[in-house]
């Protein structure tokens, strides 16, 4: 089978869906024998494990000014024509996506899609929260002429169904147990982390740094109590103004981080907060939880999902003044973080990358078999 992927965001950007993609890239060449082509935003790379990358000439987006995309273009029909795929993968359609969507709808190739990024709930925001009737209307048009959905919880999928997405599956989700593990612990990287104080009990923020997460609350905590110290690996459009807020603070700024360096940074650290409402899924709890942290989250479908509240780590009202720090204090107590931390690792075990990534090409073959089909049932109205 020959894929075409055309994604909004591709390697070397750093995002849950880039891990996801390359994870599911990586196995469908070298397990399941996949020809793949990845249509992205240009970043300066042709290959990927195996897989060719045609890059589009990509510019800032005024919500987004720290991020690149590329926009519509008939250079996508050109490369997809030439590639002549069996099957195309929109992901996250937006806006070089909206390319990918019309030359598969055009030239009759099957086509599945997947949502990742709630952009309607953002605009809230970016107190544009008018618009929002608008990208429901958008997104759900562009999702609507792919012959299946995907969207990676079933909270979301509830949503999107009642948003009029047609034919919505859940994509699993996936994490590398080995990769993310507890014994990645490094002392250098705790110092680092807590700016020379490993004795204290170190929180750990691992994404973007944007205003629909929500971090300024994680400074409650900090004036709470003197025993924890706040790290926070990521970058993006908020940094400067999280930089101001968390002045005078236990508060390290680390940038991006990936791959073997980002694994210590799990390990090493007590507690992983996420207080973000706005995600799809959050592939970096699970990277956490197989890293032996507990989580403390605002509740959300995808975070209920993920979290046994009071087994695998805790979860907060965030509608309710006060309840994330009353939360994140009950993990001062040694036992109870360990217990959960015990039980956050074993937990991530029964999720794996290759599990999601079969389940994706079954999805590949149904959708193709369906639109064979239908091309047969055309032919013979014909």
């Amino acid at each position: 089978m020959k894929l075409a992927i055309v994604t909004e965001t591709f390697y070397p950007q750093i995002d849950g869906i880039v891990t996801r993609l390359t994870a599911t890239i990586e196995w469908l060449i070298q397990e399941a024998g996949l020809e793949v082509l990845v249509i992205a935003p240009e970043m300066g790379i042709t290959e990927y494990k195996g897989a060719r990358v045609e890059g589009i000439p990509a510019r800032s987006f005024f919500l987004y000014p720290g991020k690149k995309f590329a926009f519509p273009t008939r250079k996508v029909d050109k490369i997809l024509k030439a590639f002549n795929p069996d099957l195309v993968h929109v992901v996250n359609p937006a806006f070089i996506g909206v390319s990918g969507v019309y030359s598969a709808k055009r030239n009759k190739w099957p086509l599945l899609a997947s949502y990742h990024t709630h952009v309607p709930k953002y605009a809230d925001y970016y107190k544009l929260s008018f618009i929002k009737p608008a990208l429901w209307w958008y997104f759900r048009k562009l999702h609507n002429k792919a012959d299946l959905n995907l969207c990676t919880s079933k909270s979301v999928a509830v949503e999107l169904k009642e948003q009029r997405f047609h034919n919505v599956h859940v994509w699993k989700r996936g994490v590398d147990t080995k990769k993310y593990h507890p014994k990645n612990y490094d002392l250098a990287m705790r110092q680092r982390l807590t700016n020379g104080q490993p004795d204290q009990k170190l929180l750990l923020y691992v994404g973007r740094l944007a205003q629909e997460k929500e971090l300024e609350k994680l400074r409650n905590v900090l004036e709470a109590s003197e025993s924890f110290s706040l790290a926070l690996v990521g970058d993006g459009p908020h940094r400067a103004a999280l930089e101001k807020h968390f002045k005078g603070t236990k508060t390290v700024f680390t940038g991006f981080m990936q791959g073997e360096e980002l694994a210590r940074a799990y390990a090493s650290s007590d507690i992983f907060i996420f207080p973000s409402t706005t995600e799809t899924l959050g592939l970096v709890i699970l990277e956490a939880m197989a890293s032996g942290l507990p989580i403390v989250a605002a509740k959300s479908g995808p975070t209920e999902e993920q979290i046994n509240d009071g087994m695998t780590g805790v979860l907060y009202d965030p509608t309710v003044k006060g309840e994330f720090v009353r939360k994140v204090l009950t993990l001062e107590d040694e036992q109870f973080r360990q217990t959960l931390s015990e039980q956050a690792r074993a937990s991530s075990r029964q999720f794996s990358w290759e599990a999601q990534a079969e389940q994706l090409l079954g999805y590949y073959k149904e959708v193709f078999k369906v639109s064979e089909s239908n091309l047969r049932v055309l032919d013979d109205i014909q």
